[in-house]
């Protein structure tokens, strides 16, 4: 099991930065330059400042990154929890289907441990390794500056929520329109109860592989017992009915003619072919194995439906039954590592496919030249990703896409 506790966190003083909404930003590897001079301009002592650091011409963005928190903290900017907590997380958001639907989470303090089922697994397959930026910044900084977005089996908000009919600790509404308000919460028999509920829980990582391995590199280095041995994660169960998973549609470059065929003849002998509408590529969720298809000669959209699931458990042997119901590892075996001979490595280093967030995007890609080709997914259903993790299995790359995203700045953990 999982090692879960409260933290003593770092946070804002709100009265000095005058809220959350001017100091918050998205995680460092969705922020493109332009992005962060705009939230430096909200606030000198917006996150981007230490999360994603630049320094003059020959200077250290590292140590830039670690005077700075140096200073927040001496200037009573950022300070230090005086007791160890949980805080409570609620998310109002609209996600790519127009729905609007409230998710909640818990911050906590968990112990970093090498990957293991009934601890911490990432729920799809990753290579990510440490990242050198990353961890170069948690030498500096020694903290964790920005949270891992993890999923657990469990309730631990129900022992939070009495605790919560109080304004929040802080609140603000991001350029997505989520709203996101966060409570801090140090009653102890309600950490107690929160951390009971956690006790069985093994955590799946949703989002934030990078960070925890970064987390898992930093704890050995430097060795022994401590903080450093503890990483900042935003935990949210698989039964929260805010929890929506969404998809991610596959796009394929670099086919020549004799891949194309390959591709033409695997569909037509596997899948029943119906031509739809532009509207319908991303398949509703029905039971069966139905994705869409859009390639950048004909120009037609199509679904394609499974014509058996036989041929599923053919491609995918010795995988449990909740795995080869999975659109997107059926796709994998039968068209990308089947049809178009891509090995776990192609897919890993995307040599000859992308990925496209939304049908809209990946229709304007193949249409545009960018792609060849785009097979597009329906979203998972959170019940079957609970499957799948019960079976102990990882799902195949960009099974999922959460949203929304767990803001950077609202909580840092010190090491």
């Amino acid at each position: 099991m999982a090692d879960i506790s409260p933290l003593r966190a770092l946070h804002y003083d709100l009265d000095r930065t005058g809220g959350l909404e001017r100091v918050a930003a998205p995680p460092y590897d969705v922020i493109d330059p332009e992005q962060r001079e705009r939230l430096l301009a909200l606030s000198p002592y917006n996150v981007v400042a230490i999360d994603l650091p630049r320094a003059d011409p020959g200077g250290d963005p590292y140590a830039q990154a670690a005077a700075t928190l140096r200073a927040w903290r001496d200037g009573g900017v950022v300070v230090t929890d005086p007791e160890p907590a949980l805080w409570a997380l609620e998310q109002d958001y609209t996600g790519p289907d127009g729905a609007r639907r409230t998710r909640r989470g818990v911050f906590a303090r968990v112990r970093v441990e090498d990957y293991g089922r009934g601890r911490i697994r990432p729920h799809e397959r990753t290579h990510p390794g440490p990242k050198e930026d990353r961890l170069r910044l948690t030498r500096a900084t020694r903290a964790n500056l920005s949270p891992i977005f993890s999923l657990y089996d469990g309730d631990a908000w129900s022992p939070l929520a009495p605790h919560l009919g109080r304004a929040p600790f802080g609140e603000l509404t991001d350029d997505d329109g989520t709203t996101h308000r966060l409570w801090r919460v140090g009653d102890r028999d309600a950490i107690a109860a929160a951390q009971e509920a956690l006790e069985p829980a093994e955590l799946l990582i949703a989002d934030g592989h990078h960070r925890y391995e970064t987390a898992r590199a930093y704890a050995q280095e430097v060795g022994g017992d401590g903080a450093h041995r503890h990483t900042l994660m935003c935990l949210v169960s698989l039964g929260d009915p805010g929890l929506t998973i969404f998809p991610t549609h596959r796009l394929l470059t670099d086919l020549d003619d004799a891949r194309r065929i390959a591709l033409r003849e695997a569909i037509r002998r596997d899948w029943e072919i119906e031509e739809v509408g532009d509207e319908e590529l991303e398949p509703p969720q029905d039971g069966r194995i139905r994705i869409g298809y859009l390639d950048a000669h004909h120009d037609r959209p199509l679904r394609l439906t499974l014509k058996d699931p036989a041929i599923a458990s053919a491609a995918l042997p010795g995988k449990p039954a909740a795995y080869r119901r999975l659109d997107t590892a059926v796709t994998e075996a039968l068209l990308l590592q089947g049809a178009l001979a891509m090995s776990e490595d192609d897919i890993s280093h995307l040599r000859g496919l992308e990925y496209a967030r939304s049908t809209a995007d990946a229709r304007h890609r193949i249409r545009s030249g960018d792609a060849q080709a785009g097979l597009f997914m329906g979203p998972a259903p959170v019940a079957l990703v609970r499957e799948v993790a019960a079976a102990g299995e990882v799902m195949p790359p960009k099974s999922t896409y959460f949203f929304p995203k767990v803001l950077t700045g609202m909580l840092f953990n010190p090491l």
